[in-house]
């Protein structure tokens, strides 16, 4: 049970597909991707000889990004795959705190190097890997990959072979410490779940250092299929990807979705080749997913459900989606590699049909937050990972998430659960994105207050809101104020930061907000 084996099953097998076409139309064949990577692991041991050290990666998506992630592993280090939209300051942070001394950078980022060496006295050697000049003080990644390549170092399923990042919405992020068995378990269930399909061409556009990134790419390699990575998502550059190199399975975050369908220019017709579309990181609104239905409508859907410090757990596949036992609104069910229960607050599983949090048990369960103890004995009392998600499971094992414990209101003593006023809100014809908070109330302790972006040229008032919320839902649940902005603030995933929304109501009166 080793995240290795991909390289191994790379040299050892020749599935008869490509391992990555880029979007040139270059292609790469297993066999090739395989040597590349154990030489890539030769140079990366050459410039950090200690064993179990980490290996720091700022890029965007390539095949170098996926030689330098799998070749640390295959080496015996620790991959760490840095989030691409942190400030230099939180980027310092994360390099210290994984002890990082060799740090691999593409073009995109190599210009604030300058600013992280100035913050992070750890780092020791900075890799370039672009393909322009190798700029003054940097390690030209030429030569670490024209390394000799390297035999696996001997490791077990609970080596620890990356530390991936939280996202650090307040405070400072997390690593969370992911074994060779944890990473394989993650992938293995993907392929459970049939995603990616069997001899599809998969299209990597979630960024490498989200589990919505790697695992997928990481199941897409076991599975012997083809993946064609994005440097960035851009409705253009996906269009290309599906017209020009054969595309047809995507795994998209929702907004990325409704921003493919909103650029100018669209053609439903362009994606007629697509027959699979993997979406989740963030809820779906339920408008956005109908839209999806509509547009696509010979494409199979695929809900996903995990996180950093689980993998990808649950799947809700196409057949959920539609006919008599469709579930649109449920998050999946458990992968046959992990058992997922839904628990109170003293730990005990509760029936089906009741409410409580979703906890993970099985071996994709993170080891543990790197350098935080306490923080790990919480998040993994009783053997499980408490996801800090409230939902149901119904007799069929579906699992629906109501909302995250923290961001559920008490108003007046009723528990509101925002992605149920979300989706209310969404469906305004004059909303084009919507948040659900809670804010101080003097009479109800916490009132719901809605943030909306709205369309171009479109108005909408409290009172408006308010009367077309109340078809939908109960009164106490409608919002009793708005908030209109010109953009949310969104996290590297495209997830809505809800923390920053509720910051200036809540400053000084000492409710947690992230």
């Amino acid at each position: 049970m080793l995240i290795n084996r991909i390289i191994g099953y790379a040299c050892d097998v020749n599935p008869g597909l490509p391992a990555f076409v880029g979007l040139d139309g270059v292609e790469v064949s297993y066999a090739q991707f395989g040597e590349a990577t154990r030489r890539v692991a030769g140079g990366v041991a050459a410039l950090e000889p200690r064993a179990g050290a980490s290996v720091g990666i700022l890029a965007l998506n390539s095949i170098p990004y996926l030689e330098v992630f799998l070749g640390a592993m295959w080496g015996g280090r620790v991959a760490v795959p840095l989030n691409i939209r942190w400030s230099g300051r939180e980027l310092a942070y994360a390099i210290e705190d994984a002890g990082i001394e060799v740090l691999f950078v593409d073009d995109q980022f190599a210009p604030l190097v300058e600013q992280i060496r100035a913050l992070a006295p750890r780092l020791r050697q900075v890799v370039h890997m672009g393909v322009r000049p190798t700029p003054p003080g940097m390690v030209d990644g030429a030569g670490v990959r024209s390394a000799e390549p390297i035999d696996p170092v001997p490791v077990t399923a609970d080596t620890v072979a990356a530390v991936v990042y939280t996202g650090g919405t307040t405070g400072f992020p997390k690593g969370v410490m992911h074994t060779q068995g944890s990473l394989l378990a993650s992938a293995a269930n993907c392929l459970c779940f049939g995603s990616p399909a069997k001899g599809s061409r998969y299209l990597l556009a979630v960024p490498l250092f989200h589990v919505g990134g790697y695992g997928l790419a990481f199941a897409q390699l076991l599975n012997g299929g083809t993946l064609v990575p994005l440097p960035m998502f851009r409705p253009d550059l996906v269009r290309t990807a599906v017209l020009q190199r054969g595309v047809d399975s995507i795994g998209l975050v929702p907004t990325m979705l409704g921003m493919l369908m909103d650029a100018p220019g669209f053609a439903a017709v362009d994606y007629a080749g697509i027959r699979a579309f993997a979406y989740g990181a963030s809820p779906m609104p339920l408008p956005l997913l109908r839209r999806v239905m509509e547009t696509f409508p010979h494409a199979q859907l695929t809900q996903v459900y995990g996180m950093t410090e689980v993998g990808v757990a649950t799947m809700l596949p196409d057949h959920w989606h539609r006919g008599p036992q469709a579930r649109v609104t449920a998050a999946g069910q458990p992968g046959p590699l992990y058992k997922v229960r839904i628990e109170d607050p003293d730990g005990r599983e509760l029936p089906r049909g009741q409410l409580g949090e979703v906890v993970f048990y099985g071996p994709g369960v993170m080891k543990g937050y790197l350098n935080k103890p306490e923080a790990t004995a919480e998040a993994l009392r009783g053997g499980g990972m408490h996801s800090g998600d409230a939902g149901i499971m119904d007799e069929d094992g579906v699992i629906t998430l109501l909302d995250r414990i923290k961001d559920m209101i008490v108003t007046g003593a009723e528990n509101v659960y925002s992605v149920e006023v979300e989706n209310a809100v969404a469906k305004h014809p004059a909303v084009a994105m919507c948040a659900v908070i809670g804010i101080p109330d003097e009479k109800f302790g916490e009132g719901v207050h809605a943030v909306a972006v709205l369309k171009p040229g479109a108005a909408l008032t409290i009172d408006e809101l308010r009367a077309h919320c109340a078809t939908l839902i109960a009164g106490y649940k409608c919002p009793r104020s708005l908030e209109l902005r010109d953009a949310m603030p969104l996290s590297a995933m495209g997830k809505i930061l809800k923390a920053d929304l509720r910051a200036p109501h809540w400053a000084g009166r000492g409710r947690r907000l992230n």
